[in-house]
C-alpha cells in the first residue's frame, strides 16, 4: 500500500507549486508506478521525514531510525498525533473526494 498518485501525468506538473517527493499507492497498479520507491526519506530544515503510504506497514521504528516526522496516507483521513516526540501526519487527500471524506491538505511549519 502506498500513496495514491492516480495518474502519472500529475507528477511533472507538481514542481510548479513546490518541490515534490512522491511514492505510489494502492490504486497505482499499472507499470508506471515501478519508477517510484515504496517509501522515501526527506531531510528539510534539519528535520528528517519518512514517507510511507500505510502507517501500519512501518517495519522499523521511525524514532529509532532518527526520523522526526512520519508522513502517511492510505485512509484519506486527516490525522496528526505525536507519540514519544515523533509526529505522525496524514494530510488527508487533496484529490477528488473519496468516500464521504473532506478534501484536505496539510501545511507543516518547522
Amino acid at each position: 500500500m502506498r500513496f495514491n498518485i492516480g495518474k502519472p501525468d500529475i507528477i511533472p506538473r507538481l514542481p510548479e507549486i513546490a518541490p515534490v517527493t512522491a511514492i505510489p499507492g494502492n490504486i497505482d497498479h499499472a507499470a508506471w508506478p515501478q519508477d517510484f520507491r515504496e517509501t522515501a526519506y526527506v531531510e528539510l530544515l534539519g528535520r528528517r521525514f519518512f514517507v510511507i503510504h500505510d502507517r501500519n506497514e512501518l517495519a522499523l521504528g521511525p524514532a529509532e531510525a532518527g526520523h522526526d516526522v512520519v508522513i502517511f496516507g492510505h485512509s484519506h483521513r486527516p490525522r496528526q498525533e505525536t507519540i514519544d516526540g515523533l509526529l505522525f501526519l496524514n494530510p488527508g487527500s487533496a484529490a477528488p473526494r473519496r468516500f464521504k471524506l473532506p478534501i484536505t491538505l496539510a501545511t507543516l511549519r518547522l
